[in-house]
């Protein structure tokens, strides 16, 4: 699975790991990742991610 790049901050969201303090799953691939879920890092929404 792809990981995806924060362009703002830099942060790297890793489908493997996902993000459980925020509720998204280990495993769960970007595009099963919620529109509303935010960079837990900086706040910034899906759209500032790419493919790393």
């Amino acid at each position: 699975m792809d990981k995806y790049t924060c362009d703002v901050c830099g942060y790297d969201y890793d489908p493997e790991v996902g993000d459980p303090d925020n509720g998204v799953a280990a495993g769960t691939p970007w595009d099963q990742v919620p529109e509303e879920w935010i960079c837990p890092v900086c706040g910034a929404d899906k759209g500032a991610f790419e493919v790393a």
